[in-house]
């Protein structure tokens, strides 16, 4: 991908990650290298240009993985992102261009919300249409165990020490992630259906899960597989399993009882979807499957919490993903609730937090947006 960032023109091979800011006549190198050429043969092509800093351009353009050597074999990352050809450019640069942020702690964070409201005031939560006729809607129906789940779902931040238990575990991963049923496809293929909705019942989504405290299961990482309502044990080794070692400056989910990561097998897509806007499909599916997970840890009484900050490259490398055919989307995790406290805002350890009464959500500002008059 070739584009402008302020003053500086880069070139940016999206397959392995890499950059180099130049001057524009790269383009038209990089034109005369879409055939095999000698460095001899470049020379010759700018003659004007003195061939030591044209080598020095080479060397520059190789390293950056901007031009092939023929000498030299492609990078596995390169091989890989050549199944995407149907989605690239679009999809396959977006995937990696958005893949291990540096995240900022959380008082940094803070801090650069506050002082970015005090310039630009934050956008409303819902919408109005000041001039339409309005239709009241009579009262919704609340009771139940399904709305109940529903009301209670929030994202929890403190857990018990307590372990979660195995029974709630297996459950848990069956109604996430497990097939429920087989069906014959249109074209008399065996398609997979689960809890969850799915483009074409392409399920590309898989789960592994790190285990950290749940009773009867070793610490470590594994693969849930959905036909069989089995763990694969992949690494029940290390001593030193961290949650922020995926899930970067979170410390507040150090006391978790499983990570249960998404992962996506685009190829499952790209087989019945030519077009870049499958890729947007997968990510929808995602979170389809983690709002699953996490409904179903709160029926089951769970600390459920959800997180996209995630170290990508160390969790796909522990996993043994190449981050292309296979990558990490999102992230979901449970712990066992704490006795006697109930949930709370996340920012509950620094003021008294409470829920709006009916008028303070009406004067708040930054809820509604405020009429436009003419």
């Amino acid at each position: 991908m070739l584009y402008w960032r302020g003053n500086d023109f880069v070139v940016d091979n999206y397959a392995t990650r890499t950059r180099v800011a130049g001057h524009p006549v790269i383009c038209e190198i990089l034109d005369y290298l879409r055939d095999w050429r000698t460095a001899e043969q470049l020379f010759a092509f700018k003659p004007r240009v003195d061939p030591r800093m044209l080598r020095q351009l080479l060397v520059a353009l190789t390293t950056r993985s901007c031009i092939q050597r023929d000498d030299r074999a492609l990078v596995a990352s390169e091989r890989a992102m050549q199944s995407w050809a149907d989605w690239n450019p679009a999809a396959g640069f977006f995937h990696n261009s958005t893949k291990d942020l540096r995240y900022a702690d959380l008082r940094t964070t803070e801090r650069r919300t506050r002082t970015k409201a005090r310039v630009t005031a934050m956008p409303p939560s819902v919408k109005r249409y000041p001039a339409a006729a309005v239709r009241k809607l009579p009262a919704a129906g609340t009771d139940g165990d399904f709305a109940r789940v529903l009301l209670q779902r929030r994202t929890w931040r403190r857990f018990a020490r307590e372990p979660v238990d195995m029974s709630s575990f297996s459950t848990l991963l069956h109604l996430t992630a497990g097939i429920q049923q087989w069906v014959i496809g249109p074209v008399n293929q065996k398609v997979a259906l689960k809890t969850s909705p799915s483009g074409g019942a392409r399920h590309p989504i898989e789960v592994y899960a790190l285990v950290l405290n749940v009773r009867g299961l070793k610490r470590g990482l594994y693969h849930y597989a959905s036909d069989r309502h089995a763990l694969e044990t992949l690494n029940t080794r290390s001593r030193s399993w961290r949650v922020e070692r995926y899930l970067p400056r979170q410390s507040w989910y150090n006391g978790a009882s499983a990570l249960v990561f998404f992962t996506a097998i685009f190829a499952r897509d790209q087989w019945r979807y030519e077009h870049a806007r499958a890729y947007r499909a997968v990510l929808i599916e995602a979170g389809h499957m983690c709002q699953t997970c996490c409904l179903t840890a709160t029926w089951l009484g769970l600390a459920p919490f959800c997180s996209m900050a995630l170290a990508e490259s160390a969790l796909e490398k522990d996993l043994g993903l190449d981050g292309v055919t296979e990558s990490v989307l999102y992230a979901a995790g449970i712990g066992t609730r704490p006795q006697g406290i109930e949930w709370v805002p996340p920012d509950a350890s620094r003021g008294n937090p409470k829920i709006l009464s009916a008028q303070e959500e009406r004067t708040l500002p930054g809820l509604i947006a405020a009429p436009r008059r003419r």
